[in-house]
């Protein structure tokens, strides 16, 4: 069932330009969709996760509006052999707990789904008629918090006009594993309902009730150590969890539902892949592929810089844990780091350099700027210096940095030496010269370095004349950047130098990123001539369309982008890419949404532990936004609130416990230095 639910959620999803929009937005992290409304047959796929447990859940509603449902499960830490990459047991189960049931000794059967509801939970409301009876029935889906399971509640109630008993089958179904096929033995997957016997409830006319199931898996060894699973206490746990990510923390306000409740959404999945491993917590991709694990670009330099502004402390946690483990793989000799921390941190993977050390350095620096904890900057400091340092000695005759490859590991030609590579070094120069200057400045006990501040600045602004010189070039009739020496079509990151703060050639660079050739109703291409698209460079290009000041021109496609991701097939996530993975919601691309708002739009750059620039924009259809609880730089969280004044100017308020600090009246695009 995978393989045709998949299948018709991607060729649904490239039919979304010729089609209204099927979803709406319920809620401030809330999307529904009314059966009604939209083509039949219609199937989708979308992930959680928790500490032990993750899920992506295959779910259709068929051209009679039954439900459907198949789960693929996957548990990080019972890990298969050989232990690689891909070693997560992956099981699926499609249970259906549902089965043989019946109202006074009539069997359920003529279900017709109503609305699908996906706020962090997976909700199905449906009417079941037949034989007399009436009922609704709701199903909601979540994966447990902190166990290896996932649960599932189900709420029957009568609507008829008469007295209903009603009987729901007891259900335990378990399957093992071969004793030889896993690193710690058989592997157990249980399914089942909370009750032992048939459950059985009379209701009367307007009265529900509600049950709960669980999928749980474990390795026999620990089968007394198997934990009970509470429902009603997993649902709470989850509700917490997803209202303190997408409501609470980092809450952003703006004139558009769409753009302000995906980005409320995207902090549930850039927060929720976190598993707890022998090494610590570690962020992973996900996508039924990435677990347990930990890479150059997804975690330290997609998301972990996120996690500061969010406060959230696994997220905070997970970064941690990226950085102790990279710290174990820095040698004097200068060989590359790997790309990836694998195995819950007992093994690498990274055959080659593919700007690793440009990654790191970019990620950490704001990470600990933004953190402002100074302790813990002297912890990562190292990891940071040496990365400057390889990416120093990596300078080729060019005085650009050479690398194998890029983050798509081969997959598009780079070249010996690419623009993100280059690029992320820049900006980590510049921060790692504020972080150095913080560390020196607040005598930190026992912090040593060699480094200087004045020479990593010395070297950022060679590096940029560099970048010109090296990468300037005129691909496809656009004055713009190419990717490497000889690459002669467009590529989607030719926009990474505008989320590093060099605007040099913008204009040019703008124009070619939303020109016919790049551009289509997914994002851009990552090269002009070809069908492939990854979510990852899009959103650094409106994160830096926002940061050169063109915010009316990203807003403009921002908006269309945002309504297919969340309103549109395949929903409620930005994804990886296509062809590649099938539109998986990986985590880290959750993330860099959010990062459109904070970097871009705001223009939010640390400079030191408590301080930091804003250079907020303004759409011209917008008139204010705000975000509230900021934890990044400073030591109580911020809220910052733009409004467009009368005379055309911004007024930029910063809060602290609801008290204005600070007011500054600036022009659209100027910076402001900003202590607190």
């Amino acid at each position: 069932m995978k393989h045709i639910i998949l299948l018709l959620s991607i060729l649904a999803a490239f039919s979304l330009q010729a089609k209204e929009n099927r979803w709406t937005v319920k809620g401030p992290h809330s999307v529904q969709w009314e059966t009604s409304k939209g083509e039949l047959p219609y199937t989708d796929h979308i992930e959680m996760s928790g500490l032990r447990a993750s899920v992506v859940y295959y779910w259709g509603v068929t051209a009679q509006k039954q439900f459907q449902m198949d789960r693929h499960l996957v548990f990080p830490m019972l890990r298969t052999i050989p232990n690689n990459t891909h070693a997560s047991w992956m099981p699926r189960c499609d249970v259906d707990f549902l089965k043989g049931i019946t109202a006074n000794n009539r069997y359920m059967s003529q279900e017709e789904v109503k609305t699908v509801t996906i706020d962090g939970i997976l909700n199905v409301f449906s009417t079941i008629k037949g034989d007399g009876n009436e009922f609704e029935l709701t199903r909601q889906y979540f994966p447990s918090t902190q166990k290896a399971g996932v649960c599932e509640k189900y709420t029957i109630k009568n609507v008829g006009k008469k007295k209903e008993t009603v009987r729901v089958p007891s259900v335990y179904f378990i399957r093992t594993t071969n004793q030889e096929d896993g690193t710690r033995g058989k592997y157990a997957l249980v399914a089942h309902t909370e009750f032992v016997e048939d459950y059985k409830k009379t209701l009367e006319t307007g009265e529900s009730t509600s049950f709960y199931c669980y999928i749980e898996a474990f390795a026999l060894s620990d089968e007394e150590k198997r934990p009970i699973t509470e429902g009603q206490a997993e649902l709470e746990w989850r509700q917490i969890f997803v209202d303190r990510v997408a409501n609470r923390n980092l809450s952003f306000e703006c004139p558009d539902e769409t753009i302000q409740t995906l980005f409320q959404m995207s902090k549930i999945r850039a927060s929720e892949s976190i598993f707890y491993t022998q090494n610590g917590l570690m962020h992973a991709p996900g996508g039924e592929s990435y677990y347990a694990a930990m890479w150059c670009n997804d975690q330290a330099e997609y998301v972990n810089p996120f996690f500061p502004f969010l406060g959230y402390d696994k997220g905070n946690e997970s970064a941690m844990t990226t950085w102790r483990c990279y710290l174990k793989h820095i040698n004097p000799e200068y060989k590359f780091v790997p790309w990836s921390i694998i195995c819950g941190g007992d093994d690498v993977f990274g055959p080659f350099d593919r700007g690793d050390a440009a990654m790191l350095a970019y990620g950490a620096s704001r990470y600990c700027l933004e953190r402002g904890d100074k302790e813990i900057a002297q912890e990562v400091w190292p990891l940071i210096e040496w990365c400057l340092e390889y990416c120093h000695r990596k300078l080729n005759q060019h005085g650009v940095v050479a690398s194998d490859a890029d983050e798509l590991e081969g997959r598009l030609p780079a070249g010996d030496a690419n623009l993100c590579t280059s690029s992320l070094y820049y900006d980590a120069l510049i921060s790692g010269a504020y972080l150095l200057e913080e560390l020196i400045g607040s005598k930190v006990q026992g912090f040593k370095s060699s480094a200087n501040a004045a020479t990593y600045c010395k070297q950022a602004v060679t590096l940029r004349q560099n970048i010109d010189k090296f990468f300037h070039a005129k691909v496809e009739g656009y004055d713009t950047y190419r990717y490497y020496e000889g690459n002669d079509v467009l590529r989607s990151w030719i926009c990474i130098p505008l989320t590093m703060g060099i605007y040099d050639r913008a204009e040019g660079t703008l124009q070619a990123m939303f020109s016919p050739q790049l551009w289509t109703e997914n994002g851009m291409l990552s090269q002009s001539g070809d069908k492939i698209f990854w979510d990852r460079s899009t959103l650094y290009g409106f994160r830096g369309a926002f940061a050169a000041g063109y915010a009316d021109k990203a807003l403009e496609y921002l908006k269309k982008f945002s309504a297919i991701r969340l309103l549109g097939e395949h929903v409620p996530y930005v994804v990886e890419a296509w062809p590649e993975g099938g539109l998986r919601h990986l985590a880290a691309e959750s993330g860099l949404y959010c990062r459109i708002i904070t970097e871009g739009l705001l223009g939010f750059r640390p400079t030191g532990f408590r301080s930091f620039t804003l250079t907020p924009q303004m759409p011209s259809e917008w008139n204010e936004y705000s975000l509230c609880n900021i934890y990044a730089c400073t030591d109580t969280p911020i809220n910052i609130l733009v409004e467009r004044t009368t005379n055309g100017k911004l007024s930029v308020k910063i809060q602290k416990q609801l008290s204005t600090i600070k007011t500054y009246t600036i022009k659209p695009g100027e910076t402001v230095k900003v202590k607190c």
